[in-house]
């Protein structure tokens, strides 16, 4: 860990939060990394929500292997803040499904369209390590924790 660490579980949420948008990375069946633009919902507990179409090459290789990694940020030249997020994958099932539709539904109202696309699928993202990382400051603020740390649930 470098620097002075002043980011909170708190902050950390509202800022993954503030973006709606980000890099999701699944592993292909041959190992090769498959990377994809997600629209993102994120629960209290940090788990990340996701639509996509079941034959995508992201939910067949999350249907296979449910290691999955989001880069959440760092676009902005000016902002230089990122999250990395690796954690497992499924697809929620009963009431966890219909909390986490409601989740990314009130984040992506145009959702409720392609709810009528052949094939559509949700996948959850329950978080095992997150690196917060700001290099906006000198020395550059680090911070990690394990996946569990960030549940309060």
């Amino acid at each position: 860990m470098l620097g002075e660490v002043s980011i909170t579980r708190a902050a950390l949420l509202q800022f993954v939060r503030s973006h709606r948008y980000a890099v999701q990375s699944s592993v292909h069946l041959d190992g090769a990394p498959q990377s994809a633009v997600v629209g993102i919902a994120v629960s209290d507990d940090f788990e990340i929500v996701f639509d996509t179409i079941a034959t995508s090459r992201k939910g067949q290789n999350l249907r296979r292997c449910g290691q999955i990694a989001f880069v959440i940020g760092g676009l902005d030249e000016k902002d230089g803040r990122t999250v990395q997020y690796e954690g497992r994958a499924d697809e929620p099932t009963g009431p966890d499904r219909d909390r986490l539709i409601d989740l990314y539904l009130h984040v992506f109202p145009d959702g409720r369209e392609r709810q009528q696309w052949p094939g559509l699928i949700y996948i959850r993202a329950s978080p095992t390590w997150v690196r917060y990382s700001n290099y906006n400051v000198e020395p550059p603020e680090i911070r990690e924790w394990a996946g569990d740390a960030l549940i309060v649930s």
